[in-house]
């Protein structure tokens, strides 16, 4: 089954994960602060069918998901260079680690780096397979509020200091071979997934946003 994206060989190309439940500007911060810094030709939106960390009743329709994706892609820069995809709808997986390991396998000569932002870095630790994820693509860790001082002590960051990239060094970091990691930090934007949904009424739901 094809998975819609159209990546060539060279190409650096970021992967951004998440619920988007809604995607909202702190999204968009993460994603333009990771494509000018890591000077990124793509980033894809990987729109998850549902977190399996989540409870799917907190979880809007995918293809709501999906246009508050959009949207928050075309605040973060407008043209080709911010995809929203539901290839992992397309693929059926439901772990991030499965879905990387299918999209390094169809791109050859891609060069992917994961996407997150900091609030995710703290917990990471909890993911199926977080360390093979490590070693399997560089990953760029952006700050988000909230999480500066738990993301920088967390066991990711622990684990793999050794493999730590200087940010003055980031522009470098789709070149690297993992585990390669970089921390990055730019005016904070406060918004999030959890408080849009708490104004809404909406129920809120663990795990990153």
């Amino acid at each position: 089954m094809r998975d819609g994206l159209t990546l060539s060989p060279g190409m650096t190309v970021g992967l951004f994960g998440g619920s988007f439940n809604p995607a909202h500007d702190g999204h968009a911060h993460v994603a333009e602060t990771a494509m000018r810094r890591l000077g990124l030709d793509r980033v894809v939106w990987l729109v998850s069918p549902q977190n399996p960390l989540k409870d799917a009743r907190d979880s809007a329709p995918l293809a709501e998901r999906m246009a508050s994706a959009r949207q928050a892609a075309v605040a973060a820069a407008r043209g080709p260079v911010m995809v929203v995809s539901d290839v992992e709808t397309r693929m059926g997986t439901q772990w991030t680690i499965d879905t990387l390991r299918v999209l390094v396998a169809r791109h050859p000569g891609v060069r992917f780096v994961w996407l997150m932002g900091s609030d995710n870095l703290a917990s990471f630790h909890r993911w199926r397979g977080w360390t093979d994820i490590m070693r399997l693509m560089p990953v760029a860790v952006i700050a988000r509020p909230g999480s500066l001082l738990d993301s920088r002590t967390a066991p990711a960051a622990a684990r793999f200091a050794g493999a730590r990239v200087p940010a003055a060094r980031a522009g470098l970091l789709p070149y690297m071979e993992a585990p390669a990691w970089t921390y990055l930090t730019a005016p904070l934007n406060p918004r999030s997934s959890t408080a849009i949904r708490a104004s809404r009424g909406v129920g809120d739901a663990a795990g990153h946003s």
